[in-house]
C-alpha cells in the first residue's frame, strides 16, 4: 500500500481548530525550510508555544486511530505544525528530509483541516512510480505516505487551506515489511477470522512474530 487515507478528526473539531488557525499568527514557511526546500515552498505556518494548546487536541487522535496505528507502528512522531496557504502560495516538488526534530522520517502525515469546499486548489500531489495521484480530503480527514515520496502542495488559487503536517519515525523502518503487518492486522480484525479461533490465533501468531522479527530495539 502506498499511503493511508483515514479520519482521525470529526469535521467539526476541525471545523473548531480552523477558527481558532484564524485568530493566530503565522510565520513564513520558509523559516523552518532547508536546502532544496527552501527555494519551492511558500506558505505559513504555525509552531512552537503558540500552537501549543492546538497540539493537545489533534495528538490524541493520532494515538486514538487504530488504522494509524497499525499502519505506521510509531515509535516517535514530531510535533505538528499547522500550515496556511493563501491564495497564490504553493510548495513546489521537493522531498522530506531524511532526519528531522531529531527522529528519521520514515513516514510524512498531511491532516486536512479546511472543508474541500472553502479552497481552491491546494491538492497534495503525490509523485508515485505509475504517475501523480492529486489528494484533497475532507476536513478532519489524513494521509499517510512513506517519506521517500517526492511531492508537492497545488497553488491555491481560492480561499485559505489550513492543513496539519508531521512525520513518524517507525518502529518498522522497511516500508514493505510495514504493508505486510498492515494487511495481517486488518485479516486478524475480519469477523470470518474471528469466528475461527484456531486461524485467528495462527494468524496472530504470523503478526506478531513478523513483528517482533521487524522491530527495532
Amino acid at each position: 500500500m502506498d499511503y493511508l487515507v483515514t479520519r482521525l478528526l470529526q469535521t467539526e473539531e476541525a471545523d473548531g481548530i480552523v477558527s481558532e488557525l484564524g485568530q493566530r499568527n503565522f510565520s513564513d514557511g520558509k523559516l523552518t525550510a532547508r536546502g532544496h526546500a527552501r527555494d519551492v515552498k511558500n506558505n505559513l505556518q504555525l509552531s512552537g508555544p503558540e500552537s501549543d494548546a492546538l497540539i493537545g487536541a489533534v495528538v490524541p487522535a493520532f494515538q486514538r486511530s487504530k488504522d494509524f496505528q497499525a499502519f505506521a507502528l510509531p515509535r516517535r512522531m514530531a510535533a505538528p505544525i499547522f500550515s496556511k496557504y493563501d491564495p497564490g502560495m504553493e510548495y513546489g516538488a521537493h522531498i522530506d528530509n531524511a532526519i528531522m526534530h531529531g527522529l528519521r522520517t520514515d513516514l510524512s502525515i498531511t491532516l486536512f483541516l479546511s472543508r474541500p469546499e472553502t479552497y481552491d486548489g491546494g491538492e497534495l500531489v503525490l509523485h508515485l512510480n505509475l504517475g501523480k495521484q492529486e489528494i484533497k480530503l475532507d476536513a478532519g480527514e489524513a494521509i499517510v505516505y512513506p517519506s521517500t515520496t517526492v511531492h508537492h502542495v497545488a497553488p491555491v488559487t481560492r480561499g485559505a487551506r489550513f492543513a496539519v503536517v508531521t512525520w513518524v519515525q517507525s518502529i518498522v523502518r522497511d516500508e514493505r515489511l510495514r504493508a505486510i503487518l498492515f494487511d495481517l492486522n486488518r485479516t486478524v480484525s475480519e469477523e470470518s477470522v474471528a469466528k475461527n479461533p484456531a486461524l485467528s490465533v495462527l494468524l496472530g501468531k504470523s503478526y506478531h512474530n513478523l513483528l517482533r522479527y521487524a522491530a527495532e530495539s
